[in-house]
């Protein structure tokens, strides 16, 4: 068997696994140390696991990813959520579809200390979904808007999908976190506008709600302060070099910490509860990780992604042209795939054949470029059926919703995340501007 063919062989088996419901980094990894085994031989194996596993997760780096975790969890027991929302609730719930629209600004604020986007997409739930439903909003919308607003929480930084692009791709964490910045505006401005578009046509879908005085206005934004403080500390204290991106996370994970004590109420018990949700969150990433690990290094002794770069290269094709063929592959395996796996099991293969083509830019700014691109294109992934995870924790809470009206109610959102990859991809200064700017 060739090289091309045992990767290609690997994939499949790969996607056989996910089939039946084998979580992905145990699917990952079992393919990779089958296929590593009969491609070298067992020794080889045992060598390189003894070495790769202990080099990869001793790497100081990776310290940042449950310090951010952690932070998220703070945030979630500090209440943030709630005075987010009522917030963005006070200056756009009088509008046709205002408690919608403010529900995608709290989940963007949310987003910006959370990081995940499921966490982003419940937690804001729990607090919107309610209000939605008090004004009879439709269930299309309310679901829709929430599902589509906790993507937010990946992009928005800081953000742990962002963090382990910047590790894969040897790529600045600040710079990627600067460069997510317009991007996820544009995103939550996309999905906002996207509400209006649609509560225009179908104003019976998002009544309008009382108009709530400016004092009062003002009384809700000051309980976000402390909320604007812990994202302006991070993100300009790891840019202007303050922070190391780790020290960064935990003054973050340690305001949030405070904020959940005073604010929140959290207890010892509520400490443990963090405690764990951190511990088996980042179990899953690391393993996840660690299933990429090995089934790359199966791919590279087939020698898959050489040989894969040097046929596009042989090709002849444009820059432009192999990287759609790179993001409408991300659309389909969005379909199928969680976004952290997708990326931790693509990144080493389509990285080095992105870096090896002429856009025009420098190479730091095509990866920065790139990862931005590839992180907007798997946040699509998930609110798109049939796997569509957000869309489904959303549906979820929201029980009499049939999961069918959820996914109509994703159609004004997916079309605006293809109006705003169309604009990232035509105008790569959209991403680096700002980079460029503080740098």
């Amino acid at each position: 068997m060739t090289g091309i063919s045992a990767g290609l062989a690997g994939f499949a088996v790969l996607l056989g696994l996910m089939a039946i419901r084998i979580p992905i980094g145990v699917a990952m990894l079992s393919v990779g140390i089958g296929g590593y085994a009969l491609y070298t031989g067992v020794m080889p194996l045992l060598a390189f696991l003894k070495t790769s596993t202990y080099y990869q997760f001793s790497t100081y780096s990776l310290s940042v990813i449950p310090l951010f975790v952690l932070m998220g969890e703070f945030a979630t027991k500090a209440g943030m959520s709630r005075a987010l929302f009522r917030t963005a609730a006070a200056f756009l719930g009088h509008r046709k579809g205002g408690l919608a629209m403010a529900s995608i600004g709290g989940c963007a604020a949310f987003g910006a200390i959370c990081g995940s986007s499921l966490a982003t997409a419940a937690t804001m739930g729990q607090v919107a979904l309610p209000e939605m439903r008090r004004y009879n909003y439709s269930g299309a919308l309310s679901t829709g808007s929430l599902a589509a607003g906790g993507t937010l929480g990946i992009l928005i930084p800081p953000s742990v999908i962002l963090v382990l692009y910047a590790l894969m791709a040897e790529q600045s964490i600040a710079k990627m976190f600067v460069a997510a910045m317009i991007p996820g505006i544009l995103a939550a401005l996309g999905y906002i506008m996207a509400v209006a578009i649609y509560v225009r046509r179908h104003p019976e879908d998002g009544p309008a709600g009382p108009r709530i005085t400016w004092p009062e206005r003002i009384a809700a934004l000051r309980e976000t302060w402390s909320i604007i403080l812990i994202f302006a500390l991070v993100i300009v204290g790891m840019y202007r070099g303050w922070f190391t991106p780790t020290e960064a996370a935990a003054v973050g994970a340690f305001g949030a910490g405070v904020l959940a004590i005073l604010h929140g109420g959290m207890r010892l018990e509520g400490l443990m509860a963090c405690l764990r949700g951190t511990a088996s969150t980042s179990a899953m990433i690391f393993l996840i990780m660690l299933g990429a690990e090995m089934f790359n290094a199966f791919l590279a002794q087939t020698q898959t992604p050489m040989l894969a770069a040097q046929a596009i290269q042989n090709m002849g094709l444009s820059p432009m042209l192999v990287l759609l063929a790179i993001l409408l592959l991300y659309l389909a395996l969005g379909c199928v795939m969680d976004s952290m796996s997708m990326l931790l099991l693509t990144i080493p293969i389509f990285y080095p054949i992105i870096a090896g083509l002429d856009f025009g830019m420098s190479r730091e700014d095509t990866l920065i470029w790139f990862g931005i691109l590839a992180v907007v294109v798997v946040e699509v992934g998930l609110i798109t059926p049939p796997v569509g995870m957000n869309v489904f924790v959303i549906n979820g809470m929201a029980r009499d919703v049939p999961m069918i009206e959820s996914f109509r109610g994703m159609l004004p959102f997916l079309i605006s995340d293809m109006i705003r990859i169309v604009l990232l991809v035509a105008f790569p200064f959209v991403t680096l501007g700002l980079v460029r700017l503080l740098g």
